[in-house]
């Protein structure tokens, strides 16, 4: 049972790594390359509809995670799956406190209502999010080695 735990985990945690490094790599820079209007628009239904799913995929992620620390904490490679788990934790804060904000106020954006700084904030988020993707894969990356 904690073998299948253990895939599933890895299976549900690459994804979501999968998810937030298309984003960062392909669709942000396909929505940047639009025409202003359109990447504003196209970035505002992104936000609505990932913020809506991703946070409930990164508290998943981070349950699973633990559930396997806390099942397999006599088996090698656990205190990998610990470290995946801080790295997860670090990714759930960094995503409260830099990211979910800028994503709040830009998911509301229009063309007419979008701030003077709109550019900034979006090259903030995106720069934050690179990190974020940074550490997720870290994350990703120490379980799949914990499952040698």
């Amino acid at each position: 049972m904690l073998d299948a735990l253990e895939v599933f985990t890895v299976v549900v945690v690459g994804l979501m790594v999968g998810v937030e490094f298309s984003v960062a790599f392909v669709i942000n820079p396909i929505l940047n390359g639009l025409p202003e209007d359109s990447g504003v628009l196209g970035r505002a239904h992104g936000a609505r509809m990932l913020g809506a799913l991703m946070p409930v995929w990164y508290v998943t992620s981070l349950a699973l995670t633990t559930v396997w620390a806390v099942a397999g904490r006599h088996r090698p490679g656990t205190g990998l799956v610990v470290a995946a788990a801080a790295l997860l934790i670090l990714s759930v804060v960094m995503s409260l406190l830099l990211l979910v904000p800028i994503n709040n106020r830009g998911k509301t954006w229009t063309p007419e209502n979008r701030p003077e700084d709109w550019k900034e904030q979006k090259n903030r988020w995106d720069r934050f999010h690179h990190v974020r993707v940074a550490v997720i894969i870290a994350a990703f990356a120490l379980l799949a080695a914990a499952l040698t």
